[in-house]
Parts: C-alpha cells; structure tokens; sequence
C-alpha cells in the first residue's frame, strides 16, 4: 500500500507533497485522526477526501489500523469515502482487505446481509429499508418470508447475533443516526411513551402520521432514529418487541 507520507495526488500535488511541511502535515493529520474525537475524526476524513491520493493514502492506513476493532460510524465515514472515489488504488484497497465492506456480516441463521451493507454503504437507505423487512422476515420464518410483512410474537424468533448485525450495518453507515439501538435509547429517553416518540423520530407531526414512502427522509438530514421504518409501522406491537428485544441488553 503506499505510504501516506510519500503518497501523491492526482490533482498536481506531486511537487507540494514531497516538501517537509506537506510531509509533516499528513503525519499530523494521521495521528488526528486516530486519536481525535469523533466530531474532529469526521472533519478530518472530509478534509482529507479532498487531498486526492495523498488523503486516501492516510484513510487506507486508518482503517488498516482499526480493522481488529469493532466498526463504528467513523470507519463506515472512511471506508464510504475510499468506496465512492474513482482512484484505482483505493478500489483495490477495499477489494483485498474489505471486499464486502467493514461490517462483519455474523449470522446464526446463515442469512446473507451482503447486499443491505452495500446499499448502506451508498447510503440507498430506502432500498435497505426495504432489504431490511425482508431480512428480518428471513429471520422470522418462511410464514413471515410469504407473508412479508412481521408479527410482533415473530421477534421472539430472531438470533441476537443476526439483529446485532443489521443494527451494526445501520449505525456504521449512517454517521450513526439510524438503527434499532439508536430508537431505544430514544425511546427509553422518553420515558417510553409512545406520542412522544413518534413525532421526536418524524414518524408523525401533529396528529397526522407521515406517509410512506413520499414523506419519510431517506437521507441522513433526517432526524435521529427515523430509520429503519422496516415493518414497523403496522403498530406498537411489533416495535415494542423490537426495542426490548435482548440483543440490546
């Protein structure tokens, strides 16, 4: 892999990256980025995407550093940055060590979560809601599969490892904004009541309930916890079981 401290961009940076102050600025960048707060991490990947190859090489030896560690937003705001460039050396980067993403896609059912990580990771968070229902029905059974849609006695049926799995795809790739993990603690913030929950999430405003799919935000301007919407919206039931669900505990 090429060191980020002799690395140069495709954007004429050869001459200025080979100069001591260049040099000792991407070596400060690096250890910023590793030692940052998350807050401090996020501008320093933004800053660094624009610094073309150079920047990608100090993001590859990032995630390198981090890979026995388990995912955070941070990683997912990495890896989406490499993910999305057109530089050869980063594509292949990913396919060797992160050829199906940072998340490490455990199940006990054997169900493959390959295709909702790489929609979360092009952050098409209608489509992975979407795969999302249909994974968690994967889960429930072959009745829940034909049905396609969830009971809420169906959420007895799923493996902590496999809910921990799609909870981790959702937290990792939405600058951890969405996920079952982030509702709960929304909901256990609110003392569990419901009507305050629902609008604090942008699920309803008022007493009308937003409409799927035209009036739900399915980018990350929308507020904390308002996806996945899964099958959640066909009542308390299924969602009361979801947030106590023991994979949270």
């Amino acid at each position: 892999m090429i060191s980020p401290l002799t690395a140069h961009s495709d954007e004429g940076m050869t001459d200025t990256t080979t100069t001591e102050d260049t040099i000792i600025d991407l070596s400060a960048l690096g250890l910023q980025l590793t030692n940052g707060s998350e807050r401090v991490q996020q501008q320093l990947i933004h800053k660094l995407s624009t610094l073309g190859n150079a920047g990608e090489a100090v993001l590859m030896e990032f995630l390198l550093q981090r890979r026995s560690l388990a995912p955070t937003w941070i990683d997912g705001n990495a890896y989406q940055v490499l993910d999305k460039t057109d530089s050869a050396a980063a594509k292949e980067f990913l396919q060797t060590h992160f050829p199906n993403g940072i998340v490490a896609l455990n199940s006990e059912r054997g169900i493959d979560y390959a295709q909702l990580q790489q929609l979360l990771a092009e952050q098409d968070f209608q489509a992975a809601d979407r795969m999302t229902l249909q994974k968690l029905c994967e889960l429930a059974g072959i009745e829940a599969v034909q049905r396609k849609w969830l009971y809420f006695t169906d959420v007895d049926n799923f493996t902590i490892t496999d809910l921990q799995t799609i909870n981790t795809l959702w937290l990792v790739y939405s600058e951890g904004k969405f996920g079952f993990s982030v509702q709960r603690e929304i909901w256990l913030g609110l003392g569990k009541s419901w009507e305050k929950f629902w609008p604090k999430i942008g699920w309803k405003n008022g007493n009308s309930w937003t409409r799927y799919p035209d009036e739900f935000t399915w980018n990350l301007t929308a507020p904390k916890g308002h996806l996945p919407l899964s099958n959640q919206l066909r009542g308390v039931r299924v969602m009361a079981s979801l947030l106590s669900h023991p994979a949270w505990k």
